[in-house]
């Protein structure tokens, strides 16, 4: 009888954790820049590296590409690689910058469940720097999409 129990409950403990149950964003990605912790630590700022290697977020309002509506686009803070273009860019009021659409092929995506549900996280495809969360309720007139950002993972070039 002892022995029944404990096979039963050695099978049930492996059904259960199997690696079909773990989220695909557990899985390592491999990204075209690629550096040690230590490394991102000394070229990024405190900020920076809380966001983009930490998958932190920054408070809403503080960051000052929020409100900026130059004619330009954002790059990745980490790597320079442009991912967001002005033209796309609206107010969503949630605090963020806020686009309708990313530069094809320079964002990547993945779930998120830390809050407890599931949620479309971005990141930069070539370094893997978290950049925020993908939502449907943007504008209807355009894409219905919004890419909601933390400006600390960006860096703003004007147009010249």
């Amino acid at each position: 009888m002892k022995n029944a129990l404990l096979i039963g409950l050695i099978g049930l403990f492996f059904s259960c954790n199997s690696s079909a149950q773990k989220p695909k964003n557990q899985e390592k990605e491999t990204f075209e820049v690629t550096k040690t912790d230590a490394e991102w630590k000394q070229e990024l700022s405190e900020q920076e590296y809380y966001v983009l290697r930490q998958a932190g977020t920054e408070r809403p309002f503080s960051s000052p590409l929020n409100k900026e509506y130059s004619e330009g686009t954002y790059h990745c803070a980490a790597c320079n690689t442009p991912l967001f273009k002005s033209e796309h860019k609206f107010d969503s009021g949630t605090g963020w910058p806020s686009f309708d659409r990313a530069i094809e092929g320079n964002v990547a995506y993945s779930t998120d469940n830390n809050l407890g549900y599931t949620r479309n996280e971005e990141h930069c495809a070539t370094c893997g720097g978290h950049l925020g969360h993908f939502f449907n309720d943007g504008p209807r007139e355009t894409t219905g999409k919004r890419h909601c950002i933390n400006g600390v993972a960006l860096e703003f070039v004007p147009e010249k």
